[in-house]
């Protein structure tokens, strides 16, 4: 949040965001949120109360990509999965800040889950906080990777069953 950027969000999250950060004072995370453009990718939603929110209600793929292709600050999206796993489908993504933390929850909503295409991660950064989240900096690198150099007949005689059957 050192530089200027401006934030990407699907429906939930900007709900979740505009009851929260437009309601505190002297925090400066909220003023950088206030401040910055937001584009709410929504097909329900008609208003947004929000200052700086601006709808993006179809063509969404086409929409980002001019945002993507326009001189200005950088484009952040936070949680918004659905509209993560469009963006990555649509190799959209420059770069993916994970962020882990020392928890375990259970079942839950999973990032990548269903119907995101499958593709490689390189990593760029790590980093840990004091209160051990780990911070974990990804570019795509393209096609999944799978197996070794040194399969067996046997591993490539599996593989072939599982893409027949």
């Amino acid at each position: 949040m050192s530089k200027p950027f401006e934030l990407l969000l699907g429906r939930k999250t900007y709900e979740i965001f505009a009851a929260h950060w437009p309601y505190l004072k002297d925090d400066s995370i909220a003023h950088k949120f206030n401040a910055a453009k937001k584009y709410v990718v929504s097909r329900t939603v008609n208003k947004l109360k929000w200052s700086n929110s601006f709808l993006i209600k179809s063509n969404v793929v086409q929409e980002i990509g001019k945002l993507k292709k326009q001189d200005g600050p950088e484009l952040q999206v936070y949680g918004s999965g659905n509209l993560i796993k469009t963006l990555a489908n649509e190799n959209l993504v420059d770069q993916y800040n994970v962020w882990t933390f020392p928890v375990v929850v259970g079942k839950g909503k999973q990032l990548f889950g269903d119907g995101t295409n499958a593709s490689g991660l390189k990593l760029v950064d790590v980093k840990s906080s004091s209160t051990g989240v780990i911070i974990a900096v990804y570019q795509p690198a393209g096609e999944l990777k799978v197996g070794s150099k040194n399969e067996t007949e046997e591993e490539l005689e599996r593989r072939r069953k599982l893409s027949v059957g």
